[in-house]
């Protein structure tokens, strides 16, 4: 479900030292008492209208007094600041409100629908340096990663805007004189958008971005570990709407827990669910909403591989598999797990990167010079080990990391095991975390194969110069994955094309090509401007 924005090291630099907000992270102790917030070097979060307290609920008016959370820096276990979620209650007012308001956007004209689009996009580029530091701070990735994201945001509504002015469907020749068949869309109603910790901006920038164009209004229900980054990105989008004299409730949130996401799943009223997350907690998900006979979008995991084959172009393969399975700590729904590689090439790519991961800097997630930080979670930590633990006990090999760091945080080594056969229970297990497998195949069949037994179809990725074979790989006999790549990793995907996977992944698509139709009801209209009523398929009825 995740993109990247790649920038060098230099561009990383530039930013960084441009940006006078940027804290540099001293280590401090989970116990500490004060949160970051008051510290001096966190006063940049004020920018956000950031505070101690922060309220959880925004329907047009802010509130919140259901329980109060505290987000936590994975740098440090360091408090940041609090959040006061919803109440089911306060949930109930919110649809109600975010329905209300869905009356006054629908009877907006798509292209000025897409010109407030476009304010909030200019509202986030404003922000971009200050946003990106806090999805930093608070998710862990590292500070260039977390302005990709909001980037990502920008990029999206930059789209939608275009989009706005060419949605919309065929004139189709009706095969009776005097009649016209014409598609119509219109949109669906309340979209309600849940989000996942790794990406707290951009995922719900995809579907905001393209709902509101389509004439829909948004619930966001974030991660509750990023509860400020869903405050803050909630803030820059309703002084857009306040400023165009606009309902605040076209763009609501409830911050909360199982209990607002499981009401969300339920409500008749949110006419399309998009769920960002696992796919155990999707599968619950797509069952109560299915129950309703409700339409959802799921984007949920990835048990990713790149197949590299004996005719590839090595100094691409390292580079490819080393960011695409260390980036962001292996915390992306579209990070390499599993790297296939020929028999002829086997050991020399091996080499290769190992040499590269022992040279990966890890640090402070605001460094200029840090490439990977910590995992998300303590939670996080304790799935590595025990992930790490059953690799060896299938009869894996760990020839690079496989242990916690001696630092504060939760920072652990990226990972390769070597030796696991393409089918052990732990290869064919998606653990979200920096760990890659390294499979040996002798021919392109079992690799192909290999690909598709996993029961997660989002991304993939061959490294070949044998044309034939990217076709092959292309075709109805080649990867069964949402996003099917050729000597590019199968992390970053651009906007322009749609986003999501197969199988156990969901089947969702979002943000490009006509992923905005997920987001629309369309009819199919006939229209008689004849004084005759001929029946279709030349049925007389007399």
């Amino acid at each position: 479900m995740q993109r990247c924005l790649a920038l060098t090291l230099a561009q990383h630099s530039r930013l960084l030292l441009r940006n006078k907000f940027i804290p540099i992270c001293r280590q401090q102790s989970a116990a500490m008492s004060g949160l970051l917030i008051n510290q001096p070097n966190y006063s940049w979060l004020k920018e956000l209208g950031l505070s101690e307290d922060n309220p959880g609920v925004y329907n047009g008016s802010w509130g919140g007094s259901g329980e109060v959370v505290t987000s936590y820096c994975p740098a440090n276990n360091a408090p940041i600041a609090r959040v006061t979620q919803a109440t089911l209650a306060e949930y109930e007012e919110t649809v109600q409100k975010t329905r209300e308001a869905w009356k006054m956007w629908a009877d907006v004209p798509a292209p000025k629908r897409g010109e407030i689009v476009r304010q909030i996009g200019d509202a986030l580029r404003r922000k971009i340096n200050v946003l990106g530091s806090l999805v930093s701070l608070e998710m862990g990735k590292i500070y260039v990663e977390g302005v990709g994201e909001v980037q990502e945001y920008v990029d999206v509504c930059d789209y939608a805007v275009g989009l706005s002015r060419m949605i919309g469907g065929p004139i189709l020749p009706s095969e009776r004189p005097g009649h016209v068949l014409i598609e119509q869309w219109n949109p669906v109603g309340l979209v309600g958008i849940i989000t996942a910790f790794n990406f707290p901006v951009a995922v719900y920038g995809w579907n905001n971005a393209i709902s509101l164009i389509c004439g829909n209004v948004c619930l966001w229900k974030g991660a509750p570990t990023t509860p400020l980054t869903s405050v803050a990105v909630t803030k820059i989008v309703a002084e857009v709407l306040e400023q165009n004299k606009l309902p605040g409730a076209i763009c609501s949130m409830t911050c909360g827990g199982a209990d607002i996401g499981t009401a969300m799943a339920k409500d008749e009223r949110v006419d399309l669910l998009s769920f960002t997350g696992s796919t155990h907690v999707g599968k619950m998900v797509a069952m109560m909403v299915q129950e309703r006979f409700g339409r959802k979008l799921l984007e949920l995991g990835g048990n990713n591989a790149i197949i590299v084959f004996e005719d590839a172009d090595l100094n691409l393969v390292v580079p490819s598999a080393v960011f695409a399975s260390v980036g962001t700590a292996g915390q992306r729904c579209t990070t390499t797990r599993r790297l296939m590689l020929h028999e002829s090439v086997h050991d020399a790519v091996i080499e290769r990167i190992v040499k590269a991961y022992k040279q990966v800097r890890v640090g402070d997630p605001w460094d200029p010079s840090t490439l990977y930080g910590p995992l998300h979670t303590k939670q996080a930590v304790e799935q590595y080990i025990a992930a790490v633990e059953q690799a060896k006990q299938q009869g894996g090999t760990v020839v690079c990391g496989g242990k916690v760091m001696d630092r504060p945080g939760n920072y652990v080594e990226p990972t390769i095991i070597t030796g696991l056969a393409h089918d052990a229970p732990i290869v064919q297990t998606e653990t979200f975390v920096p760990i890659l497998y390294v499979l040996k195949f002798q021919t392109e069949e079992e690799a192909f194969a290999w690909n598709n037994e996993v029961k997660q179809g989002l991304s993939s990725s061959i490294f070949t110069t044998n044309l034939e074979r990217v076709f092959r790989w292309l075709g109805p006999k080649g990867s069964d994955c949402g996003i099917v790549n050729v000597n590019i990793p199968t992390s970053g995907a651009e906007i322009g094309g749609a986003f999501g996977g197969e199988k156990h992944t969901g089947g969702g698509r979002e943000s490009g090509s006509d992923s905005w139709k997920q987001y629309m009801r369309r009819s199919t209209c006939t229209i008689n401007h004849s004084k005759d009523l001929p029946l279709a398929q030349g049925i007389k009825f007399e």
